[in-house]
């Protein structure tokens, strides 16, 4: 049977409409990610394992990492937001201490102005105590905030940050007024250490990390975390199993720049997605004690809306927010 030439054309316009969209799912990104940190926290710890998975998997080619460091992540956001706008190869890295940071400092930038891609990660809170303390678990500790909150002091990071949140969570939790808690904020964990180590604050409020090698050193007793079970290969038990309902983790999410398409949104959405399901990303996750707390759009909007009406409440219980 002869073919027609019509019937020639359209077949080759198919084959080429095939090759293009398999080119464009294939085509490597050229991104920029922001960390609106220093290096060597966590958005900065965060963003460069991006870097290094989306280059080692081909995702991306040529993967910049930037910090602007500041007022809790305000300062690169409000950054990102006036330079980025439009640009669908520029992310930021950021998370739960920037909500609320912005909320505290009533920023005039917020995360309404750019695109939510998705959560990434999620880190479990610990509560320490000094090992000489006569506090042996969040039981007792409750019992001494009960008998006077004031007395009780707990060092961690920024006024606001997810240290504070969690001090005032507690209070609540157990029917005490949160603008009352004693919180001390240090700007290095270094600081909060030595405050904890010299006896200057009752306990302390970080992530595992920070306090894990004192824990082991036997210098520090930790006695919960906040996560909903136990974490692996830690015998530390968790608020909930102390009769406490409170879970509190420290999660870290990836945005785009305003004013992308919806096309150009979805690009960068397959390509996180693609990013979080590889062997290298889960090898980043296990060696850094990360949890995988992946939550991609629209699920993880739906997520940061409800997360900025709870930590908004909890600042106003604080006494930082009116």
């Amino acid at each position: 049977m002869s073919i027609t030439k019509r019937e020639c054309v359209a077949g080759a316009l198919a084959c080429l409409w095939v090759l293009g969209s398999v080119g464009a799912a294939s085509a490597q990104l050229e991104l920029k990610i922001l960390a609106p940190a220093a290096p060597g926290g966590g958005w900065d710890g965060t963003a460069r394992a991006m870097q290094q998975v989306l280059t080692a998997t081909g995702i991306g080619k040529g993967v910049q990492v930037t910090n602007v460091p500041g007022a809790g992540g305000s300062i690169g956001l409000a950054q990102f937001v006036n330079t980025a706008k439009g640009d669908p190869n520029q992310l930021m890295v950021n998370g739960f201490v920037m909500v609320g940071s912005l909320i505290s400092n009533k920023s005039p930038v917020t995360l309404s102005m750019v695109t939510p891609i998705a959560r990434l990660t999620a880190e479990a809170e610990v509560i320490v105590v000094p090992a000489t303390s006569p506090i042996q678990s969040a039981t007792d500790l409750v019992a001494a905030m009960k008998a006077d909150i004031a007395k009780v002091t707990f060092a961690g990071g920024s006024a606001g940050g997810v240290d504070h949140i969690l001090a005032g969570l507690l209070a609540g939790t157990v029917g005490l007024d949160g603008s009352k808690v004693n919180y001390v904020p240090f700007s290095g964990g270094g600081e909060a250490l030595a405050a904890l180590l010299s006896g200057r604050v009752s306990a302390g409020i970080s992530g595992w990390g920070e306090f894990e090698g004192q824990v082991k050193a036997g210098k520090l007793r930790a006695i919960a975390v906040t996560s909903p079970e136990r974490l692996p290969g830690n015998p530390t038990p968790t608020l909930r199993e102390q009769g406490i309902a409170l879970d509190l983790l420290n999660w870290r999410s990836v945005m785009a720049a305003p004013g992308i398409s919806a096309e150009q949104k979805k690009t960068l959405s397959d390509a996180i997605d693609r990013m979080v399901k590889s062997k290298e990303w889960k090898d980043i996750l296990a060696q850094r004690g990360w949890d995988d707390a992946y939550l991609p759009e629209p699920a993880f909007g739906e997520f940061l809306k409800n997360e900025q009406g709870r930590v908004e409440a909890v600042l106003k219980s604080v006494g930082l927010v009116k």
